[in-house]
Parts: structure tokens; sequence; C-alpha cells
């Protein structure tokens, strides 16, 4: 058990949204929780009342009432709220709490000066683009790409999009041409909006060639829009419109086509990393209800509140910190190089902003620890009380960090989820205690299970992270898998009607979780099963080494198999016999005897994802005699030149006759 770092102050019912929320459930339906495990025990078995709770608490604006809540529950195929029609981005810019003149977007970045938009310009925004995207043929259902970056003209550009009916999808501009046409030829957008570059810490990004490129290869497009962002004097190429254009001043009033809860909102994909991205379809009914949900009920925000997180419009963070307003909460969007100049610069940020939620990546704050940075030394946090943490499990002494060096005050919230439902359905709540090393609960109305090898649920021991019922933000499906074979196949093939996520998790009998990394890289040694986050955990904990990723090779003869460890390692440092003695002492003192590897080798960096995820299926497809082009598709890694060096291993392992 992890050492409790935080805990709840007496009066936290009073002081929160979920406390607000349960005198709400005890005032109009009667119930009464005596704690969050009872809150949550309600709310994955009374699915009907939990989630109409959800709807007529946060006053969803509908324009047709449901029919019901849930009128099939099997999955897939469990059908939310029939006969309802609202709008995602009526909700959204309703911002409650918030007057005209409120800031509810800040906007930072490397390519140019900061940009506020108070709640009137937001919607003065919205307005225009979204007459502008009607003058140029936008309809419901249509397609809206956005290849740019996190600032406000892709957010107007979403709300615009979603406020018409029409499907947002959106690609980081650092993502390469082959990995956007990857995505994009599948959903055949009509209108294209694309920056021109843009600067990533001091160093200006040309990206003209790229969308041309982009524009070239998808021949449903009817129009392309350029943000003048890199050269703001820059005129748009080849026919293109400039955003000016698409933004100009119009009479015609904002107004929300009325869609079904199901009506596809955006698209996002999954890495891609072996085989083409799947296109995940969100609908505005589940986006928002999950959202509402999380924001105000387990990340605590409201009109009170500036929320951050570092993300990229190529992550589902950024879906998910865009529907900040629709609680009420002033979002925070920054657009660069989070370590330029130096890793400070993303808490000076908060303390300029005044943000009052830090949202980051676990990869980042153990980057923080490593560096020897005490944030509150170099910014003023004061205004923190919340910080979270996903994209990779966070270990204990991340935790500590935080508490020793950020501030002792706040509450640390890691959460863990997917783009496949676009949230966290297991992170933190302010109803209970931080437990080192240890996500705090199973998020209401997620009925998340820990399963063994057969099938049954466990307590306190790994197993397979899956989810028995459905959540309203389960996607409505994949684009153009009419039949559902594709959705289907992704998550239930393994145990019929019920979601595999494909990650080991341990619930502990208070309901905490722990995550251990990705179940189709799991170590398998001897009948011990472990999750690669441990081994990273040791391995990364010493000073020398930045990076590693772990395989286990299997033995067909049901032996122990080849356990295969790679470093990287700090500036100008060799791997030498000393250091290989070191790995494998910590490895052995830490975890077992049965986890020092076999063999380790020096590597110049570690395969990751564009969100920055390592990518041991790939390795250890490489080092079984997988060419390095069906392995992965190095459009989706962020550095794909670092699977050569696998690949020479293989070819070394195959000529000197190791096992394959």
């Amino acid at each position: 058990m992890g050492d409790m770092l935080w805990a709840p102050p007496a009066d936290v019912r009073e002081r929160s949204r979920i406390g607000g929320y349960l005198r709400w459930l005890r005032e109009h339906r009667g119930l009464d929780f005596a704690d969050y495990d009872a809150l949550w025990h309600w709310s994955t078995t009374d699915l009907d009342g939990f989630w109409r709770s959800i709807w007529d608490h946060f006053e969803v604006i509908a324009h047709t009432p449901p029919t019901a809540t849930l009128a099939e529950r099997g999955m897939p195929g469990a059908r939310w709220f029939p006969g309802a029609t609202l709008n995602y981005a009526e909700n959204v810019l309703r911002m409650p709490g918030r007057v005209d003149d409120d800031p509810v977007v800040i906007a930072h970045g490397q390519t140019r000066p900061p940009v506020t938009l108070t709640a009137g310009e937001l919607r003065e925004q919205v307005r225009r683009v979204s007459a502008g995207l009607r003058r140029l043929g936008v309809t419901a259902g249509d397609r809206v790409a956005a290849y740019a970056p996190n600032i406000p003209e892709t957010y107007v550009l979403l709300l615009a999009t979603a406020s018409l009916g029409a499907v947002f999808s959106s690609c980081a501009p650092e993502f390469g041409t082959r990995s956007v046409t990857d995505r994009w030829q599948q959903i055949e957008p009509t209108v294209l909006v694309a920056v021109d570059g843009y600067r990533y810490g001091d160093k200006p990004v040309d990206r003209r060639a790229e969308v041309a490129a982009i524009r070239a290869a998808l021949p449903s497009l009817r129009h392309t829009v350029s943000i003048p962002y890199l050269d703001p004097q820059a005129t748009p190429q080849d026919g293109a419109l400039g955003w000016a254009e698409l933004a100009a001043p119009t009479d015609e009033p904002l107004t929300f086509t009325p869609v079904p809860f199901d009506h596809p909102l955006y698209v996002l994909y999954s890495s891609g990393t072996t085989g083409l991205p799947k296109p995940i379809v969100h609908g505005h009914g589940g986006i928002l209800l999950e959202h509402l949900k999380m924001l105000a009920l387990h990340h605590d925000l409201g009109p009170a509140d500036r929320f951050f997180w570092f993300t990229t419009t190529g992550w589902m963070m950024w879906n998910f910190l865009v529907s900040g307003p629709a609680v009420g909460a002033t979002i925070v969007l920054f657009d660069g190089n989070p370590g330029h100049p130096d890793l400070g610069g993303m808490w000076r940020l908060a303390a300029e902003t005044g943000t009052t939620y830090f949202g980051t990546s676990a990869p980042f704050l153990l980057a923080c620890r490593k560096a020897g940075l005490v944030p509150r030394e170099i910014a003023d946090l004061s205004a923190l009380r919340g910080v979270g943490s996903t994209g990779a499990p966070l270990p204990a002494e991340g935790f500590h960090w935080v508490y020793e060096t950020v501030g002792d005050h706040l509450q640390l919230q890691s959460l863990s989820g997917g783009t496949d439902v676009c949230t966290g359905f297991v992170g933190g709540v302010p109803l209970l205690p931080v437990y080192a090393g240890e996500i705090a609960c199973r998020a209401l109305g997620a009925k998340v299970e820990a399963r063994s090898a057969d099938g049954t649920p466990v307590i306190g021991e790994l197993g397979e992270l899956v989810i028995t019922e459905p959540m309203p933000s389960m996607p409505v499906g994949f684009w153009n898998d009419r039949d559902g074979v594709r959705y289907a196949e992704a998550y239930f093939d393994v145990y019929p009607g019920v979601w595999r996520h494909g990650d080991w998790i341990t619930i502990n009998e208070r309901g905490g979780c722990v995550i251990t990394g990705r179940s189709d890289a799991t170590l398998n040694r001897g009948g011990v099963r472990l999750g690669t986050a441990e081994f990273y955990s040791v391995v990364e904990g010493l000073d020398e080494v930045l990076d590693s990723v772990v395989v286990h090779l299997e033995d067909d003869e049901g032996g122990a198999g080849e356990l295969l460890l790679f470093v990287v390692l700090a500036e100008g440092l060799t791997l030498d016999d000393a250091m290989r003695a070191t790995i494998c002492r910590e490895l052995r003192t830490a975890l077992s005897p049965r986890h020092v590897p076999d063999e380790i080798h020096q590597v110049r960096s570690v395969p990751r994802t564009l969100s920055a995820k390592k990518l041991e299926v790939p390795v250890k497809k490489i080092l079984t005699g997988t060419p390095v082009d069906q392995a992965a598709a190095k459009g989706a890694l962020a550095n794909p030149e670092s699977l050569t060096a696998f690949a020479a291993l293989a070819q070394r392992r195959a000529t000197d006759g190791a096992p394959a």
C-alpha cells in the first residue's frame, strides 16, 4: 500500500461539485450515499438512474426530450437517450456561471503573442465561422478536417462544425503527410483548414508542402482554408481561402442544428502503429454527458477555474480539455515545445495564467523530477489546487515528487482511459485520499473490473482491464464499418458482451487502481506476470538511464523465453558491464530474480507514437523476424528511425543463431 499523501478536507462535501451533486440526489431523487464507494456502486448498477441524473443535474439543453435513458443495454450496440435531439456546441457555449466579458479561452504559444477570448468573443467567432462553413456548403454529416495546432481557431472550428451537425476531425501539424492521409482518406472531408506552419521552441517549421500534399491526396475536398499562423502576412496558396474570409462579419445568427444523441460529433483515431488508424466516431450526447460528469464531479471544475492540459490536437486529451467551458471553466491552451526554453516553462505558464488545474503526462512529471526541478521555487503556484497525470502510469516516486516540489495542498489525480472513450474511466475524485502510485477510484458510471485468465473478476491481483456495462461515450462505431465487425473485433472478441481494453490493472480492496502496462506487452516468466510499468519505474529511476523499453520473447517449448532490455543513456555514457550489473541488481532487488534481463542493449531512442506512447509490440515483432515496414506504420511514429537499431539486432541474432 502506498503512503497517503493527501486527504480530503473535512468540509469537502460543502465545497466540491460532487458534494453539490450528492445534495441534489438527496433532494431530487431521495438517494443518500454514505461514501464514494456506495455512489459508484449505484452509478454502475442503476445505469438509467445515474445517467439520467447527470442529464437532469447539469440541465442539458435538448430540443426534443428522450423517450428513455437506455433502450438497449447489451454491448456492442447499447442505445442511449433514444428520441433526444441536442447539440454539443450549444451546451458548451452556454458556459454556465460566466458573463460575456469573462475570459474563457487563454492561449499561449511559441508562434505568436498570447490570445484571450471572452465568452462573448468566443460565441461571436463561432457564429461567424459557422456562417462561413455554411457559405462553403457544409451541412449536417459533412466532414471538416483541421491540420492545426492547439490554438483558438481550431477550437472555434470544432464548435462551428458541431453547431451545423457536421463532423470534425483534427491532426496536429507535426503529423507527416502519410499519417494524415491514412486518417482522412477514410472519412473523406469536404473542407480542410490548415496552418502554414508553426514554431516549436525557437525553430520555425514550414508546413506548406505538407498541406499541398494532403490536398492532393484528398479528392473529396471542395475547399481549403489557410490560417496564416507562422507568417501572419502570408497569402493563401493555390485557390485556398484565408481564415479571415471564413470568419468574415455576417448578420447570420448563431443557431444550433438539433441532432440525435448518437449523431457523429468528431472522429478520433487509434495510433495506427500496426495498420491503418481506426477511425473512432464519437457522438454529441455521449461526449457531452461524459465530459460534464468527469470535469465537474471528478476534476471539480467550475466557473472559478482555469483548466490546462498539455496536449496537441492529435491526442484525445485536447477533446477532453476543450469541453471545459461546458462546466463554466476557462481553458488554457498551449502550442509549442513544453521543454523550451527548459522544463520550467509549463510551470511558469501555469503561474502566468492563474491555472487552477494543471494537466500533463506522467513522462513530463518524471522528466521534471529527473532534472531536479522544484516548480514552486521558480513559479507562484498558489492558485493551483489540482494536478492531472495521464498518458502512462505514474509510479509512486512521481507522486512523492509532486507533493514535495509542486505543493502539498493540491490533489494529484492520476487517470487512465483512452481515445476509444475520450475520457478517463479510472481517476481521482475530491471525496477520496491520494495514495502514492495509486489511481484513486473507478469513475462514476464506469464498471471497470480486473479479470483473471479464466475470465473471473479478481480483487487485489493483476487482471485484464474490462468494462462490463456500457458508457454513453463508448464509440458510436468506426467510420465505414456499417456492419460493426471491426468495432466488435476491437473490443469484444475476447469476452463476448464485455469491453476488453488491453491494459493490466490491479484493483485493491478500497477500490484504488494500479495500471501496469499494455496486456499485449506483458512480461511472463515462469508463470509470473509483470506489467511493463513497474519495470520502467525501476530502470528509469537510475540517473544514468533516460528511457527504456523491455520485451519478452516467448519460448515455443514453454521455457522461460528471453527478456531483452533496451536503454537510452544520458549523454556521453556508454553501456558497460558495470552499468549492466547495476541495472540487474536494481531489478532483482525491486522486482524479482525472474525479471533480470537476459540481454541489455544501448539504443539511441525508444520508438514512440506521435502521442509519446512507448511501442513494445512493434519492437517484439521486429525481434521475432517481422520486417520493419510490416511491424509498424512509420508515419504513426514520432521517431521512425528508432526502429533501425532493432532491425539490425534482429539480423545479428538471426546470423548468430540466437533464438528468434
